[in-house]
């Protein structure tokens, strides 16, 4: 069943001060609310960039500049990812503003459809990446 989820906007990524993460911010509306919500999105910098910078994409090389361009796609696009799959799993069913940490501990269980969206898009990120940045 699609998801009558509507994103308004997006803002960030932004560095989680107290933990090795970033994350977006996102304000989400469903037709039958009266007001937007928020929900923060946190990416894990270990368990989910670099598992997907290094393992998945194998990216390596290119300047510093180059490097923090690539973190900042692969960080939306995970995130993008992260908000549909918790989605799907029923976590935004309420209004209410939502935080979602990384998928470790009691939320490793979504780190399933996480890690097969990164192989099935693996090649799709490769050439947004060559496009846009040229590695």
């Amino acid at each position: 069943m699609p998801s009558d989820l509507i994103v308004l906007n997006v803002l960030g990524p932004y560095r989680e001060p107290r933990e090795p993460a970033f994350s977006h911010d996102y304000s989400i509306q469903r037709p039958h609310w009266a007001t937007p919500q928020g929900v923060r999105v946190k990416v894990s910098i270990e368990l989910e960039l670099d598992y997907l910078k290094n393992s998945i994409l194998a990216i390596a090389g290119g300047s510093v500049g180059q490097q923090l361009r690539i973190n900042q796609i692969l960080i939306r696009a995970i995130a993008d990812q992260k908000l549909k799959i918790v989605d799907a799993d029923g976590m935004l069913d309420d209004r209410r503003d939502v935080m979602v940490g990384p998928f470790v501990d009691n939320l490793m269980h979504l780190f399933v459809p996480l890690d097969q969206w990164m192989k099935a898009e693996q090649h799709a990120l490769r050439k947004t990446i060559k496009d846009q940045i040229g590695i």
